[in-house]
């Protein structure tokens, strides 16, 4: 014996309300993670733009390790200890100039 579900037109709004609301969902969910990944890649851009200024910074005040010409003695003496994680970047980067792969780990932020 089979069993007849009735077609009211009740079930099929009622059918039709859940199917349109998981879509919704679906669409805000998807909405939701487009937001977190732009806003990961715009925060790790950020970061990787910070890190380069604090590089520029770094060899504009410690220019003459580079041949650039040096700001005065008292500012870079006053500056030194505020530049300890900037000199060691910089000793390692011309440890590991010649190693190409090591310039494009340094590049991408591979430590």
């Amino acid at each position: 014996m089979v069993l007849a579900i009735p077609c009211t037109g009740y079930l099929i709004k009622v059918i039709g309300r859940i199917m349109i609301s998981s879509i919704v969902q679906w669409v805000r969910r998807m909405f939701a993670d487009f937001d977190e990944t732009h806003r990961e890649k715009a925060a790790a851009l950020t970061v990787m733009e910070m890190e380069e200024l604090e590089n520029i910074f770094a060899i504009l005040v410690l220019g003459s390790f580079a041949g650039l010409p040096s700001p005065p003695t008292f500012l870079a003496v006053e500056l030194l200890p505020y530049m300890e994680r900037e000199l060691q970047i910089l000793c390692k980067r011309a440890k590991d100039c010649n190693d190409m792969l090591a310039e494009m780990c340094g590049t991408i932020g591979i430590d």
